[in-house]
């Protein structure tokens, strides 16, 4: 897709990009604090299917109040589930309730764990609720039975950063939505994991007409994780990212726009993934960095189209669009080799993006951070694209990506990140009125099915009552012999005397 092409197409979004040097997280690559998880509802430990163990927070500390809500058992075991901890189970809360999580002041990712199915006499469809953590709410209004069927999705994994302050604790508060009677709230799960702080390090310039002014995050920002991309690679599981922070990487590929894919590549087999200081592993895993996407080997090709992702997002947010990069093949060893553009929404984030350059050589990770402003409401895609950049003159007139992450900042004024619910795509309507329908109808069939077989069952048994009565009409028992007579229209029958049997 030309330039021009995509100066055409329609967006939403108003862009204020902020460029940042990648530059060293902080901190040490391990937490510094006790990871907590809490099987919601279950009264006993358990492991996940990526090896992580789950306590049961029945007659726990965490569930102080005496409106704890009620251990419940979901009604369907989706067998798209990656395990069955922690989705079976759920604490269902009929009013608000707060879990209090003691932990080392600092950042931490705190994982909420959804499954949306009916629970006991529970619909799913009446579970509307929200969440705050920190002073900060998380969620409004939240119906995960409609959000998981927006994104096709059976179960919901909502991933936030917070700041935890001096104080060491952390109130995550669950409450039903006001409105009807039964409106509920539930979780199945909780994750509490430290980490350092990667979001407001370095101080972010704002790109202002060329004119570079600081643009510094509050150290108190929450965070949400809207994307997390491996481009070019697999998804990294939970059990594989680096830090034990336990990230799951998502593969790119249904995000990106058209037929024009590019080509994805793993690293050479000579190339090791070398952290410098300012990139630690906790930012990413080599996982993330061994793997690429670009654009493919005819340059001609290459400058006429843009290699682009579409993502969905929540109008009237702030953005954190964090881009990872590795060269990774050879011969991409040198500067000016490989230089290009990144777009966001149409608008030049970079010019002159040399990996190597920012790197300083292969296998060697670097990332750079733009803060982008969305405007409206609901929801909006956000059009990240690649293209070489001819002025500079390269070798290769190609573009790369290693990764993508993508974070939604809260509002200051209002402490929030809450958005409304996902709709429902018209595809995904009909899919669901298919699947009821097909199992209204499959069950009507089966009724129809066996009445029909009990009839034909009570034909059978009345047809031969109705033979076996012929037979014995039929049969005549003579005291004495029969004695033969010439019947009507020269037939032969028994001349019938005595009794019948």
């Amino acid at each position: 897709m030309s330039m021009a092409n995509s100066t055409a197409l329609p967006c939403l979004l108003l862009l204020t990009i902020v460029s940042l040097a990648a530059a060293n997280g902080g901190g040490s690559n391990s937490t510094h604090s006790r990871q907590v998880r809490l099987a919601c509802g279950a009264s006993a430990s358990a492991t996940d299917s990526d090896g992580r163990a789950w306590d049961g927070d029945s007659a726990s500390k965490f569930l102080t109040s005496t409106k704890s809500g009620v251990a419940a058992r979901a009604t369907y075991h989706d067998p798209s589930l990656p395990s069955s901890v922690p989705y079976m189970m759920a604490r269902v809360f009929a009013s608000s309730h707060t879990y209090t999580f003691l932990v080392r002041p600092g950042r931490v990712f705190l994982r909420l764990f959804f499954y949306p199915s009916d629970y006991g006499n529970r619909n799913a469809s009446s579970a509307l609720f929200g969440v705050t953590a920190g002073g900060v709410t998380l969620l409004r209004d939240f119906n995960a039975s409609q959000s998981a069927l927006a994104v096709d999705a059976a179960y919901l994994v909502r991933e936030f950063s917070v700041n935890v302050n001096s104080s060491g604790r952390l109130d995550v508060t669950f409450a039903p939505s006001t409105g009807a009677s039964s409106h509920y709230a539930f979780v199945n799960g909780i994750e509490v994991v430290p980490t350092p702080d990667v979001f407001t390090v370095p101080v972010p310039t704002f790109a202002n007409g060329g004119r570079p002014d600081p643009m510094p995050i509050r150290a108190d920002t929450a965070f949400q994780t809207m994307y997390r991309l491996n481009v070019g690679g697999t998804a990294v599981s939970p059990a594989d990212d680096s830090g034990s922070f336990y990230r799951t990487w998502d593969t790119d590929f249904p995000y990106i726009f058209g037929t024009a894919v590019g080509v994805s590549s793993k690293k050479d087999s000579d190339v090791t993934i070398r952290y410098p200081p300012s990139v630690p592993p906790h930012i990413a895993p080599e996982g993330v960095y061994a793997s690429a996407r670009s654009m493919g080997p005819d340059p001609q090709i290459n400058l006429n189209y843009n290699l682009t992702w579409i993502l969905t997002v929540d109008a009237g947010f702030y953005y954190l669009l964090r881009f990872h990069f590795c060269e990774i093949q050879n011969p991409i060893t040198r500067v000016n080799q490989r230089s290009f553009y990144i777009y966001i929404n149409n608008q030049t984030a970079q010019e002159q993006m040399d990996v190597i350059t920012r790197s300083g050589g292969i296998g060697v990770p670097v990332y750079t951070n733009y803060l982008v402003v969305t405007t409206g409401s609901g929801q909006t895609d956000m059009w990240v694209a690649l293209h070489p950049d001819p002025g500079s003159r390269p070798q290769y007139y190609d573009a790369i990506l290693n990764g993508l992450e993508v974070f939604k900042l809260q509002t200051y004024g209002s402490n929030n990140l809450a958005a409304a619910n996902q709709p429902i795509p018209q595809k995904q309507l009909y899919q669901k009125e298919f699947k009821r329908d097909s199992a209204v109808a499959a069950v009507v069939g089966r009724v129809a099915a066996g009445a029909l077989l009990a009839a034909l069952i009570g034909c059978a048994c009345a047809c031969a009552i109705c033979r076996r009565r012929r037979k014995y009409a039929s049969v005549a028992v003579c005291e004495t012999d029969c004695v033969p007579e010439q019947p009507a229209h020269g037939l032969r029958s028994p001349k019938k005397r005595g009794k019948v049997w």
